[in-house]
């Protein structure tokens, strides 16, 4: 049977980058692997492709071949092998289906875990920041190894089922003939070394369990739900790599008279109706101390004042937020005999109690406090 020409079983020209040939093998042989396509001729397709991709990928085969076809002027062209460079049928098979050759060192260096904690800090503490510790339950390497695992005095030794390869080779047949899949050595957990005398410390693990203290700078501004990373302070590192970091998250307590939203400080303040209505300089209080405020005359309840820089500074550094005062006018509840006269007086002289109106001159003196 005469072979279909490479280039058009991959679907590119001849004057394809190394880079367009592995593109078009990848989408290719995942859509004609026997594995996924279960089509009659998919498994001579998958090979098809997998035949012009090792002869397309090899510069000097290619060059051989854009020069004499399929046919080999040696004799020894027609028998193309393994080998593609950069990218073989064990590449795509570990792509899509788990298996392959490539992997990473078991005993190469690796960055630990990070690690999470969540703290409760008082709103104060948020607005303007703090120093503090805190106390973390936390492996860490252990002392008495140095984190091997092996008995001061002694080390560890090449795990002799998977010669430090720290993978074993699993031979199947299938359908579409012998196939070997790496799996992790179950004798060296995948490390490619055993400990035969373990640390009496940490029992071999390397590690060991402490409650460790740890400084935390809260930043000014932090707000609830926000978080920090302190670098260095996750979980020990595999082999001698860096540790981990240590995120920690804030919880913001409420505060009993102040409201935040972003930046921003809200505080209701509640007034007489005498001060709301003849006006006054009061106190008010803020997250940086008192400040004066001016209540103009007939300031209404739900009127709002803005206190520039009052607020919170910004934990990113843009500036400071603004304090926003609400007002509430309170409505007296008790009134003795003269301030109910008094309020009398004031109904009449202000034409709010109309004589053919039903009500008491009690019940319309309330609704005229309460702005009715």
């Amino acid at each position: 049977m005469n072979k279909r020409d490479y280039y058009e079983v991959l679907g590119v020209s001849k004057t394809a980058s190394k880079e367009e040939i592995k593109k078009a093998y990848r989408k290719l042989s995942k859509q004609f692997h026997p594995d996924i396509n279960k089509e009659a001729d998919a498994s001579e397709k998958f090979q098809e492709v997998k035949d012009a991709y090792e002869v397309l990928s090899d510069e000097q085969k290619r060059a051989q071949y854009d020069q004499y076809g399929h046919e080999d002027p040696n004799q020894g062209f027609g028998g193309f092998g393994g080998g593609a460079e950069g990218f073989g049928f064990e590449d795509i098979f570990s792509t899509f289906f788990g298996g392959g050759t490539r992997r990473r060192d078991p005993n190469a260096p690796r960055k630990g875990e990070d690690l999470q904690y969540s703290m409760t800090i008082d709103f104060m503490d948020a607005v303007f920041g703090k120093e503090t510790e805190v106390e973390i339950p936390k492996e860490e390497t252990c002392d008495t190894c140095d984190g091997s695992g092996a008995k001061p005095g002694t080390k560890k030794k090449t795990c002799p089922y998977c010669e430090g390869t720290g993978q074993l080779n699993v031979t199947q047949d299938t359908p579409f003939g012998r196939m070997v899949n790496r799996r992790a050595c179950q004798h060296c957990e995948g490390t490619g070394q055993i400990i035969e005398e373990k640390c009496q410390t940490c029992k071999g693990a390397g590690k060991v369990r402490k409650v460790k203290k740890i400084k935390v700078s809260i930043p000014a501004g932090v707000d609830d739900g926000q978080q920090l990373r302190v670098n260095g302070q996750g979980a020990p590192g595999y082999n001698g790599g860096p540790p981990g970091d240590l995120y920690v998250v804030f919880r913001v307590k409420p505060h009993k008279e102040f409201q935040r939203e972003g930046d921003d400080i809200y505080l209701e303040l509640s007034v007489t109706y005498p001060q709301a209505a003849l006006g006054d300089d009061i106190e008010v209080s803020t997250v940086h101390g008192k400040v004066k405020l001016k209540i103009p005359a007939g300031t209404q309840s739900g009127a709002r004042f803005r206190l520039k820089g009052k607020g919170v500074q910004n934990v990113h550094g843009y500036g400071t937020g603004d304090q926003h005062v609400i007002i509430r006018v309170k409505t007296p509840t008790k009134l003795n005999e003269k301030q109910r006269q008094l309020l009398r007086e004031f109904a009449e002289i202000s034409g709010d109690i109309p004589e053919e109106q039903g009500s008491s001159l009690f019940d319309k003196i309330k609704r005229t406090i309460k702005g009715d």
